[in-house]
């Protein structure tokens, strides 16, 4: 081999590089900022559980669930 071609091939692998470097990057910031919904959305969740606990301990008599109902 030449060391034209040699160059040629050492700079389109220096530019694969460069791409999957951001590429990389690219990603990673997306499944932080994934991470970061998905903590939100589970603490969420949990308030939403709390309040609905809360509601069923509160439900008058007459709303209670019928004896065929069970969880």
């Amino acid at each position: 081999m030449t060391d034209e071609t040699l160059l040629a091939r050492l700079a389109r692998t220096e530019a694969a590089m460069a791409h999957l470097e951001r590429n990389f990057d690219d990603l990673n910031a997306v499944v932080i900022d994934q991470g970061k919904v998905i903590a939100r959305l589970q603490k969420r969740l949990e308030e939403l559980g709390k309040t609905l606990e809360s509601r069923e301990t509160e439900r008058p008599a007459h709303l209670e669930k019928p004896p065929h109902y069970s969880p």
